[in-house]
């Protein structure tokens, strides 16, 4: 059952010469209580080899695996490439196709795709995308923590794959 509680989740992932260096990624997650109290938490890592997609998912999987109930969210992004999977239907075409695009190639990123997949799967998620670097006071939060994280002097082994 889904909590009615409404979750907020904004994410932005970075790279340095992607894929060749390092990056991270920024996740806000934001609820506000009944008391109209806002609660935050802030989530980011960064990684020594990666490239910005594999940071932008790497942000929404974080921030949805860091709940520990299911919910209802609005989890906005500045990535297309994670909000077209879901609004335009991409991740169905590609389970159709076991994971192939429309050129029939394998999607890039499979393994990040289906963790996200699973973890959406949980909680009623709407995704929206808003245009980054204009403003947008969660996407601008999200860019500063996945920059410091790709800056950073503690940096994780890559999750996979590169593209």
């Amino acid at each position: 059952m889904v909590s009615e509680m409404n979750l907020k989740i904004y994410t932005d992932g970075a790279a340095r010469g992607n894929p060749d260096g390092p990056g991270g990624y920024g996740a806000l997650l934001q609820y506000t209580d009944a008391n109209g109290t806002v609660h935050e938490r802030e989530l980011s890592a960064g990684y020594k080899r990666t490239t910005n997609n594999r940071m932008e998912l790497m942000a929404a999987i974080v921030a949805l695996e860091a709940l520990n109930k299911p919910c209802k969210i609005e989890l906005f992004s500045d990535s297309k490439y994670l909000t077209d999977a879901f609004n335009q239907k991409w991740i169905e075409s590609w389970l159709k196709k076991n994971w192939k695009n429309s050129q029939n190639k394998p999607v890039k990123n499979i393994d990040l795709w289906k963790r996200l997949l699973e973890a959406v799967k949980i909680h009623d998620v709407t995704f929206i995308w808003v245009k980054g670097h204009n403003g947008h006071p969660g996407n601008e939060r999200c860019d500063v923590l996945a920059t410091k994280a790709a800056d950073g002097e503690i940096l994780l082994d890559d999750t996979g794959v590169m593209e």
